[in-house]
């Protein structure tokens, strides 16, 4: 139980606005526990003189107590249950909220290490099995201990010396309890874990249906999904049969005691020590006795399961962001947009050769300039893009936005005046306008219209049967990729920001259309720095500088044409194909 006491230790301080009505809770299981406790000797009051002597007139008076005491009873049980998951509920809405906007801090290479189907997953399952942990468990402990003390009490004012004999097998409940709960925490590690697996499988199944279309993969993906289900059912069967084994266990022995506490009854009522009613009461009590001490043992085993939750939470709190802001950042100011690499050399974390992705680059870009970024693949150019929007930062050297290094300010505040535009085409599930919007929220329509005009979206859009309130979702076949690429861009472009970074943006466009996106773009961002991540060499004349970065260094930099002039390895990014090579047979 001591990895439960550390979990309940970390998540115990989420429950702080709801601890006023954990003790509400509790005080309306102690009522409820005096109800029937006040029902139980009533109807030990009719048994012995009601129904014993058949008097009808000796029924009505304890019959109405019962039945107010009764209604009473369930009242507060009813607000009390209530209350209790409502309690639960809010602890869940907080937990979740916190987890959740933990991980959107992480960096981009946590979720390359962890499939998207079982953080999903832990942000839903594993949330809830905490929730058993804490605020259930809390609550249902101190309730199952008020409850079993409460009516041993009864039992031992009713007959003390029957009351011992039957308690002397009580505590094989939590005997049993304590001997099932390592495999039972096992079971639902297992059980968590392959639910998340199951999950991520279907994600990744959907996420890539044309791939498994195209390539017949339909019997790879259903053998993928029966593979982490079997497991699934494995660990699922194991900690339902060791449940239910401790179960049949708590019954038999529950039986073994109500068999002992009538056979000492007939004894004692053939003695004539004691009176049918009270054997009834003192049975009942009993009887409400052991289904306390039960949830206790059972309390044990989900205490024991929700650990397996608290861990792969913790897992996901234990993972630190990569960037923080600082501890006293620089106030706010009216940026401009001048922005400096200077001798900056970065590695990405956890990558398996420990090589450098950028070593000792150091260029300027002035507001108003359009700086273009080119090299082969894999050279380091997106690097660029995470550094100066501070998903990372380097391991040498500073990134200054207008002289301040970026580790010096906030990182809102920074984000709010660096805008970027990434390779992949980011589409939200709504209407074309909202996704336009969302670069500006509250932005008024002509604004939206006047982003999509300048990113040639606007006349598409207008042409489709709802405009800008047709709805579109990531994936949808409803728009060419060049199409949502211009949507992605008209929302970089509503972003007042002085600084923008666009990666790959002509992606999906062909020469025209792209010269018709960097065209407009240039006029409408005139005073703003410009820092264009690109493969796409015929945007390089309408660039005020090009840089080439090869194998993370900056090679060269200048205007295209004395580039071509003078580096080699630009030229042969701008001409990849040799005029001299003989073209291959035809075949014929």
């Amino acid at each position: 139980m001591k990895e439960a006491r550390a979990a309940l230790g970390r998540f115990w301080p989420l429950s702080r606005g709801d601890r006023g009505w954990m003790l509400v809770i509790v005080a309306c299981v102690v009522v409820s526990a005096l109800a029937e406790t006040a029902s139980i000797l009533l109807f030990a009051e009719l048994t012995d003189n009601a129904l014993k002597k058949g008097s009808l007139s000796a029924f009505w008076g304890p019959a109405g107590a019962w039945l107010a005491v009764a209604a009473l009873g369930a009242l507060v049980g009813y607000l009390g249950n209530s209350l209790a998951t409502w309690t639960a509920e809010r602890f869940v809405l907080r937990l979740r909220a916190k987890v959740f906007g933990h991980v959107q801090d992480l960096p981009p290479h946590f979720f390359q290490h962890h499939r998207r189907g079982d953080l999903v997953e832990r942000l839903t399952g594993d949330v809830e099995a905490i929730e058993q942990l804490v605020v259930s468990g809390v609550v249902g402990t101190v309730s199952a201990a008020f409850s079993a003390v409460f009516y041993a009490a009864a039992a031992l004012w009713l007959r003390w010396d029957l009351a011992l004999a039957t308690f002397v097998l009580a505590p094989l409940f939590l005997l049993a309890a304590r001997r099932f709960s390592d495999r039972v925490e096992q079971a639902s590690r297992d059980e968590r874990v392959a639910d998340g697996a199951i999950t991520s499988v279907v994600e990744e199944s959907l996420g890539n249906i044309v791939l498994t279309q195209a390539y017949n993969r339909r019997r790879d993906e259903e053998r993928r999904l029966d593979e982490e289900a079997r497991a699934w059912l494995r660990a699922s069967v194991r900690g339902a049969r060791l449940s239910e084994r401790y179960e049949q266990f708590v019954e038999v022995v529950e039986t073994v005691c109500v068999l002992a506490v009538i056979g000492l009854g007939v004894w004692e009522i053939s003695a004539g020590r004691m009176t049918l009613g009270a054997l009834l009461a003192f049975a009942a009590f009993v009887g409400y006795l052991y289904p306390p001490v039960r949830s206790l043992g059972r309390l044990g085993l989900t205490v024991t399961a929700a650990t397996a939750g608290a861990a792969r939470i913790a897992e996901l709190l234990d993972a630190r962001p990569a960037v923080e802001d600082p501890e006293f950042p620089v106030p706010a100011w009216p940026v401009r947009g001048r922005v400096g690499f200077h001798g900056v050399t970065f590695g990405y974390p956890h990558t398996a050769d420990g090589r450098t992705s950028l070593d000792d680059v150091t260029f300027t870009a002035a507001p108003g300039e359009l700086v273009l970024v080119t090299g082969p693949s894999g050279a380091g150019k997106s690097t660029l893009a995470r550094l100066l929007t501070r998903f990372y930062d380097p391991s040498a050297g500073t990134i200054r936005l207008d002289g301040v290094p970026l580790t010096d300010m906030r990182l809102e505040f920074l984000r709010e005046n660096v805008t970027l535009l990434p390779q992949e085409t980011l589409i939200l599930n709504g209407t074309i306008r909202e996704n336009i919007a969302c670069g500006r929220p509250g932005a008024p329509h002509p604004e939206i219209e006047a982003a999509a005009r300048a990113a040639v979206a606007h006349t598409f859009v207008a042409a489709l049967p709802e405009g800008y309130d047709t709805r579109i979702a990531p994936g949808t076949a409803a728009l060419s990729g060049g199409q949502l690429q211009r949507i992605a861009i008209a929302r970089a472009m509503l972003r007042a920001a002085p600084v923008l970074v666009l990666d790959e943006p002509t992606a999906g466009l062909d020469a025209v259309a792209a010269r018709q996106v960097v065209r407009p773009l240039r006029s409408l961002m005139s005073g703003r720095t410009t820092l264009m991540i690109t493969h796409d060499l015929s945007l390089a004349p309408d660039a005020d500088r090009v840089l080439v970065v090869d194998e993370g260094r900056l090679v060269d930099m200048g205007r295209h044409e004395e580039l071509m002039a003078r580096c080699e390895a630009y030229a042969r990014l701008a001409r990849p194909w040799p005029t001299d090579v003989t073209p291959a047979p035809s075949g014929r």
